[in-house]
């Protein structure tokens, strides 16, 4: 799984179960535009400017003078908590604007990126693994960050700056068949 929220390890505890999050599998947070869009990077600074809303323009940031729609999920999607955990920190989400609205799974997420009539001024994010693997779209580009790309030696060596990983989450001090495979999965033959 990605990784859980605050709100979901709280909710956990609430039902007296303490959760053991455990990396399983490499990959990166990313950021996608439509292919169309002059920009192909972005700096880390300028995502969150553009996330909080102090960037609203293309314009700001080497692209066409237009409003950048910048797409977010729902609380509690993986790729919502790795945004606000991961990417964003401390530095508040703005509300989506109106008509802008939180896309309900990844795909949905991908797909008004790429096919959006304004699609040249979508901005989105999913995970690296999602997009090459399970949902390729020929309309998106993936943005290098602060000109890196989150290729899988980039990932590797740590030099993209959203690296994440998939995550076995398992009950902690279960010694069931679950907790069994989560240690053969992080062993040495597991991660072959």
């Amino acid at each position: 799984a990605t990784e859980p929220s605050e709100q979901e390890l709280e909710e956990a505890k609430e039902y007296g179960v303490e959760l053991e999050v455990t990396p399983v599998a490499l990959d990166g947070f990313v950021f996608i535009t439509h292919k169309d869009n002059p920009v192909d990077s972005l700096t880390v600074q300028q995502i969150k400017d553009i996330y909080s809303g102090k960037i609203t323009n293309w314009k700001e940031v080497g692209g066409k003078d237009c409003e950048i729609i910048p797409y977010q999920r729902e609380a509690n999607s993986g790729s919502q908590t790795a945004m606000e955990q991961l990417v964003m920190k401390d530095t508040p989400l703005m509300k989506p604007k109106e008509g802008y609205r939180i896309t309900k799974g990844m795909g949905e997420l991908v797909e008004v990126v790429a096919e959006y009539e304004n699609r040249e001024s979508s901005l989105g994010y999913t995970y690296y693994y999602y997009l090459n693997n399970l949902y390729k779209n020929d309309n998106i580009k993936v943005l290098k960050i602060d000109g890196v790309s989150p290729d899988n030696e980039n990932l590797r060596d740590k030099s993209y700056p959203f690296n994440t990983a998939y995550y076995a989450v398992t009950v902690k001090g279960d010694d069931s068949e679950t907790a069994k495979l989560k240690d053969f999965i992080v062993s040495e033959k597991g991660q072959q």
